[in-house]
């Protein structure tokens, strides 16, 4: 299931919202984008029903492409021209939007964004549905919405290829069969340089290993093809939706792809900024953030230096990026069921995913090719303790949930110095870290 969600109205503070959520927590399964309110700002319109880019607004709340350039420290990449320019941003999304071209436009009207070098949606496992306003699809479009938008938010001069599949990804199996063939459509085409996934199932939801182990080919085809592939952590912090999706496990769990020692698994982190947009203390793990260790993948050799926390498994998150629903971003949607004014505030590792997606690019075009696998880069980089990488020091993911109408508590992992299974690596400052990540993995 996508790991986005509907943030709360206010920026300022997560509302409870983080640890103490029962039941289904993304914005793509179910009623669940139902579960938080979102705040909308005024949108004109044009003769035809659709938002006029040129007269968007702003949004009301959350935080816009301007702040987050400023929080990863990007200005000295674009001046030096690093933007994502000859880079292609794959994206994965079922359903898709079926506005996302005009709304992409209305936000880049809205915060002076270039418009991408192109936006191509295709649907190579077929065709999708027609669109109407249910939860799941409204869900999805808005999942959409966010990961297209702050892909190109991170990487504004870099094409994007949107992926839609005609089934919804939900826990187990489900829709990833549809996932594999259009990945590896997009693999044997040559599409891009890095695949970004905002969506995963609790691995103790297949029906086995060997289930996981048969829907790995497009990983294993990306690693063979250097191309990047990245993963949601997940939402639930150290546990998961059960198949139900109506309950957590009572015990740690993880989910895959994040899990599969081919993908980069991005974790959640919260931001603590100042009215300018300036950090007032440093980023803490985000509470609902997904890590933990694999009860499928054996630790690979790039995580042998932190082997103390790993044990024998392959441990997760990687890396974080902003995750949390008290430091959410705004984005802009104007597909039938995103409500008046256009204006949502969004949150969870769906978010981190697709900004990360947009460093990668950066990288890419640093190094002048495509980096394919970097997770062994970034572990170097831990060891080598690079400035690109900035430790994730406090912070949890325990969290309260629902199993079987009880409520159930499941400890998690706390942030500590260097690696931790809910920070990963920790952050990025992006000036050092797209140059080192492209020497490294280069």
């Amino acid at each position: 299931m996508g790991a986005g969600r509907i943030a709360a109205a206010g920026v300022a503070g997560a509302l409870a919202l983080a640890g103490t959520i029962t039941g289904c927590s993304t914005a793509v399964s179910g009623t669940s984008a139902d579960h938080h309110a979102s705040q909308h700002a005024t949108a004109s319109t044009s003769p035809s029903g659709g938002p006029d880019p040129s007269a968007v607004g702003q949004p009301l709340a959350g935080l816009v492409p301007a702040q987050i350039e400023r929080v990863y420290n990007v200005g000295p990449l674009r001046r030096q021209g690093i933007d994502g320019a000859h880079q292609t941003i794959v994206i994965v999304d079922s359903f898709g939007s079926p506005t996302i071209a005009r709304d992409l436009a209305g936000f880049d009207t809205a915060f002076g964004l270039r418009a991408p070098a192109s936006l191509r949606v295709i649907q190579p496992a077929g065709r999708v549905p027609r669109y109407r306003p249910t939860s799941d699809r409204t869900g999805w479009a808005s999942e959409t919405t966010l990961d297209v938008e702050w892909a190109h938010a991170m990487a504004p001069a870099a094409s994007i290829v949107l992926v839609e599949t005609p089934t919804a990804e939900n826990e187990g199996a489900t829709g990833f069969p549809q996932i594999v063939t259009a990945e590896k459509y997009v693999l044997r085409h040559h599409l891009g340089q890095v695949i970004s996934q905002s969506f995963g199932a609790t691995e103790e939801t297949f029906s086995s290993p060997a289930q996981i182990n048969g829907l790995r080919g497009a990983y294993q085809l990306a690693d063979r093809d250097k191309v990047t592939v990245l993963a949601a952590s997940g939402d639930n912090g150290a546990s998961g939706e059960t198949y139900n999706m109506k309950s957590l496990y009572d015990r740690r769990v993880t989910e895959w792809p994040a899990a599969d020692p081919l993908v980069t698994a991005v974790g959640g982190s919260q931001l603590h900024l100042g009215r300018t947009g300036t950090r007032r203390r440093p980023d803490v793990a985000w509470s609902d953030s997904g890590g933990g260790r694999s009860a499928v993948f054996a630790r690979p050799a790039y995580q042998d230096g932190v082997r103390g926390l790993a044990g024998t498994a392959r441990a997760i998150p990687d890396i974080s990026m902003d995750a949390s629903c008290g430091s959410s971003v705004a984005i802009y949607a104007s597909y039938p069921g995103a409500g008046p004014g256009h204006w949502q505030t969004i949150c969870g590792t769906s978010l981190a995913t697709p900004l990360f997606s947009g460093v990668v690019a950066m990288a890419d075009q640093a190094a002048g090719h495509s980096l394919g696998l970097i997770n062994p880069a970034i572990y170097k980089m831990l060891a080598a303790r690079d400035p690109g990488l900035v430790d994730i020091t406090s912070g949890s993911n325990t969290i309260t949930g629902s199993r079987n109408g009880k409520v159930v508590t499941i400890k998690g992992f706390r942030a500590r110095p260097g690696y931790d299974l809910v920070s990963g690596a920790g952050t990025i400052n992006a000036a050092d870290f797209v140059p080192e990540l492209a020497r490294l993995a280069g």
